[in-house]
């Protein structure tokens, strides 16, 4: 008589990929032409900034689906540890999703809800 055996396969990611979750802060000002913004982004993780990212920052219009988006731009590194600049140029202001994909140390996919003015 066979008799079957149960077999567990335990998988194990490294533990930075599981404990650390990016958290950004965003401030953006209107640099008086158009409706282009020049954008800070403060990238944390575990209460710590986060250096050494590819950032690559777009935008959608939640109240308008599909009707108004913005192209995806790399952001540079800024000055301080954790900080990324990216200037977005949008079709109108309002109410905008910026979305953040972090590649680098840590993957991640932001998005953020900020309200653009003139």
């Amino acid at each position: 008589m066979a008799k079957s055996a149960l077999v567990l396969i335990l998988v194990l990611l490294p533990c930075a990929a599981l404990a650390q979750r990016a958290k950004a802060d965003l401030r953006c000002t209107h640099t008086g032409t158009g409706l282009v913004y020049d954008c800070t982004i403060q990238i944390t993780g575990d209460a710590k900034p986060l250096s050494g990212l590819t950032v690559v920052i777009g935008a959608d219009m939640p109240s308008m689906p599909m009707a108004h988006s913005v192209k995806p731009v790399k952001a540079t590194p800024g000055k301080t540890a954790g900080e990324y600049r990216a200037r977005l140029d949008l079709e109108m202001p309002g109410e905008w999703a910026v979305k953040l994909r972090l590649s680098g140390p840590v993957r991640d996919v932001l998005v953020l809800h900020y309200t653009f003015r003139p």
